[in-house]
């Protein structure tokens, strides 16, 4: 215990400004305040440690974004446990995989995921685990008489641990959060508290967040953004508005019912927010927000100019980052409200995509020496170090940091470079780099030059087998409703609102892309694009799918 005190912990956030609050967490008709939050945090933590939770002990869980879940997050760290959220969009599957990599002692589940529970339990297949619980109601669920709910052992505990200081498991561990990259299993990233909260920190002092801020949970709390932003709010004392998963009504619903002031988006959720107003025909829904955080890819200009209009007082930010750095290593200001003075967009060119100036206590360093860069060149591999990295990846309950941390270094897993200013150029991925005549070109480089044209909805740019470059660009592109495709052989019917290869190859060319870097084969995608749990891309599946798709086409 000695050894602890002193030492940063999440679960500090239950005293201070959160513990006066009045009402700190709407969901439904539930409100809770400060001081109830965190009794019940402590009552389940009590509870957790009577049936054995120790401290290193992983807690996994699967849910819906709920009250429950925050205090249940609060709970398990609270006693030294770890937190392991599953993805609530995996297959079974592959939660198992993640099952299996981090052997949990606990399993706590809410109603929708209980069929998951009852294979686990009648298969014996996970061994480590001695505890089941359910997150919610027991009545919804008709398997009631198999589970004990986290309320009832909350109930049953007989006490709390308000004079009990928070401890902490070995290696300041508070979370393992999962990622799955592009390809392969889930990898677990270990995440301390020291970093949680340096992120929280920085989110409050850049986005600006305070006590008065009612935020909407639009992201799911199995993600790092929504997990540290979640913990933000908790630190600065504002309310959260809990919606079990993202979709467009719910949030304009709470929005408007709340006078919700902030909270966080991907692109995706962003074209969604829009285009659901301009069905429903919304004007004035969005007044109260002053506070918009983007991540998971940058946001067109489009979408931008959209957002800037349906929620004309906020500040939109957009972040870039990634799980193992906790979230967000650098912050930009894409649009302010119409009333103060218009901020400057650097978007992308054909140097890359500006993400912005890394937040204070981040170090950005460009590594060319393993980025096969020209050695004139200042693009490299992006490193990052500080008190904002991970622990490691969960690998046979121990750290490993043997493939990503060199002398405290962090390799992104991205390719980019830094102006003068100090603002961070990203170019692409290093394992989606394709390599064309001995030149290095990177995808997200010539999407982003494609993404604007007009009759472009998406555009994915791949590298294929080519005997004579090695590898030849390759662009696959969905077209917007109301855009005709017309290939080599057709005829253009001079409309106007027309795409072709040649088409965008000009437009490659107008907007000073590198003839090298100018697609030279163009797919029309009809049909979505393969992507992971998180939205990434699946390349390697996507190309996979065009070469039978070519292997078809020269057999006919």
């Amino acid at each position: 215990m000695s050894q602890q005190h002193g030492r940063g912990h999440i679960a500090h956030c239950l005293g201070g400004a959160l513990a006066g609050r009045d009402t700190v967490a709407v969901s439904g008709n539930r409100r809770l305040t400060g001081a109830g939050l965190a009794d019940g945090a402590r009552r389940l933590a009590a509870a957790l440690s009577n049936l054995g939770v120790r401290r290193g002990h992983v807690v996994a869980v699967v849910a819906f974004n709920s009250i429950e879940y925050i205090e249940l997050f609060l709970a398990v760290t609270y006693i030294g446990g770890i937190i392991a959220p599953l993805n609530y969009r995996w297959s079974f599957e592959e939660a198992s995989q993640a099952l299996e990599l981090v052997q949990p002692t606990v399993f706590i589940f809410d109603g929708s995921y209980s069929s998951w529970a009852l294979r686990l339990k009648e298969s014996n297949s996970l061994t480590s685990v001695n505890l089941y619980l359910f997150l919610g109601n027991l009545c919804s669920i008709s398997q009631a008489a198999n589970f004990v709910s986290v309320e009832q052992i909350k109930r049953s505990s007989g006490g709390t641990t308000r004079a009990v200081e928070p401890v902490s498991a070995p290696n300041d561990v508070a979370l393992i959060c999962f990622t799955s990259g592009t390809t392969g299993r889930p990898k677990g990233v270990a995440i301390s508290h020291t970093s949680l909260i340096i992120q929280s920190l920085a989110k409050i002092a850049i986005v600006g967040y305070g006590e008065d801020d009612i935020y909407l949970h639009t992201a799911p709390l199995c993600h790092i953004g929504g997990i540290s932003s979640c913990l933000a709010i908790l630190m600065a004392g504002g309310c959260h508005v809990l919606i079990p998963k993202f979709d467009a009504k719910s949030a304009f619903d709470a929005i408007l019912e709340h006078r919700v002031t902030s909270f966080i988006t991907v692109p995706a959720i962003m074209a969604d927010l829009l285009s659901y107003a301009r069905k429903q025909k919304i004007l004035n829904h969005g007044m109260t927000v002053t506070k918009i955080l983007n991540g998971g890819g940058g946001l067109s200009s489009e979408l931008i100019t959209g957002a800037s209009h349906l929620f004309p007082n906020a500040t939109i930010f957009s972040a870039y980052g990634m799980t193992e750095a906790c979230s967000s290593l650098t912050f930009m200001v894409l649009t302010r409200p119409k009333i103060q003075e218009p901020k400057d967009q650097f978007g992308s060119s054909s140097e890359g995509v500006c993400v912005g100036k890394p937040a204070p206590h981040i170090e950005i360093q460009i590594n060319r020496n393993g980025s096969n860069s020209r050695s004139s060149s200042p693009i490299g591999n992006i490193l990052t170090r500080g008190l904002h990295t991970m622990s490691g990846y969960w690998v046979n309950n121990s750290i490993d940091t043997s493939d990503s941390v060199r002398n405290g270094w962090l390799d992104t897993g991205d390719i980019g470079w830094v102006d003068k200013t100090g603002n961070l150029w990203l170019m692409g991925r290093q394992k989606g780099r394709i390599k064309t005549g001995g030149e290095n070109v990177y995808p997200e480089e010539v999407e982003s030059v494609l993404s604007q044209h007009p009759g472009l909805a998406k555009a994915v740019v791949i590298g294929m087998p080519d005997s004579r470059l090695g590898e030849k660009i390759v662009a696959c592109v969905s077209i917007r409703d109301g855009w005709n495709w017309v290939d080599a052989r057709a005829v253009h019917k001079g409309e106007g609102r027309e795409v072709s290869a040649q088409m965008l190859q000009d437009h490659c060319r107008t907007n000073k892309l590198s003839r090298f870097k100018v697609p030279r084969i163009y797919y029309q995608w009809s049909k979505p694009f393969p992507v992971t749990t998180t939205g990434k891309i699946r390349r390697e599946q996507l190309k996979a799918e065009i070469l039978v798709s070519m292997k078809l086409h020269s057999n006919l």
